[in-house]
């Protein structure tokens, strides 16, 4: 089987971009700094969400499904730094070369790994081959590449649910919850910086990591409808996903189990 990278990112403002862009001073603090930039964007906007380049990835966490194996992971502060982490992701895109699986990641992680990647000089030759020119040899990739919306090398599920219309996109918790899945546990995206600045950084990472087995557990049930998966097999995956997730000590796994109940969903 080809295999399935799931993905999603957590991010907090990046203060020392604001700082650098607005000329602020070196001793007003982070908060205060990050408070300027969200009084900033609430008058043009409406609302205190930051445009993509000033959101700093603190957290990429993953669902890694191949011939062998069902696999969480996370590439997180502190064991390594926004160019690292976002390295990390696109070395492991070159080396499986996956089907990408994400919910709203059109619209917000890849282009936020876009631009804080080009920061960071990340390199993602295998990412951004088009199958153009004579710079690679898959030519396959003219016709479904990681970049156009419309192929499914990268599948942003809500993009795709929802028929590409905005006004018809649903979040991933009320849906997965809706599915019989267990949604989100703990915080959620509105809690991250919070969490960041309170050291909570553990818990954003566990937080991301059961985001993405949702996002999965979503896909499954897409698969199912469009009858890639029957319904014998649809339930042997979901049986497989249940038994790996049980086999992790980390207590979200436990908690997002008991979530989950005894269906098979």
């Amino acid at each position: 089987m080809v295999p399935i990278l799931v993905f999603d990112i957590e991010t907090i403002p990046d203060v020392a971009g604001i700082r650098a862009l607005n000329g602020l001073p070196a001793e007003l603090g982070d908060d205060e700094v990050a408070e300027f930039a969200f009084q900033q964007r609430r008058a043009a906007t409406g609302n205190d969400f930051l445009p993509h380049h000033l959101q700093r990835v603190v957290t990429i966490s993953c669902v890694l499904r191949d011939d062998s194996q069902f696999r969480v992971f996370s590439l997180s502060e502190p064991d390594a730094t926004e160019g690292q982490i976002i390295q990390r992701f696109f070395d492991g895109v070159e080396k499986f070369t996956p089907q990408l699986v994400s919910w709203n990641g059109g619209g917000f992680d890849l282009p936020v790994l876009h631009y804080r990647g080009m920061m960071h000089g990340v390199a993602a030759s295998r990412y951004w081959d088009l199958g153009d020119g004579d710079y690679f040899d898959s030519r396959d990739f003219k016709w479904n590449n990681y970049i156009g919306r419309y192929h499914t090398r990268h599948l942003d599920l809500m993009d795709l649910l929802a028929l590409y219309q905005p006004r018809a996109s649903a979040p991933l918790d009320d849906l997965a919850k809706l599915m019989g899945f267990p949604g989100k546990l703990g915080m959620d995206g509105s809690a991250v910086w919070q969490g960041y600045r309170d050291g909570r950084i553990a818990e954003i990472r566990d937080y991301c990591e059961t985001d993405v087995v949702n996002t999965y557990l979503v896909l499954l049930r897409f698969q199912r409808m469009r009858g890639i998966l029957g319904a014998e097999r649809y339930e042997e995956e979901i049986a497989f996903v249940r038994k790996s997730l049980s086999s992790l000590p980390a207590r979200h796994w436990q908690r997002f189990l008991e979530a989950w109940g005894d269906g098979s969903s």
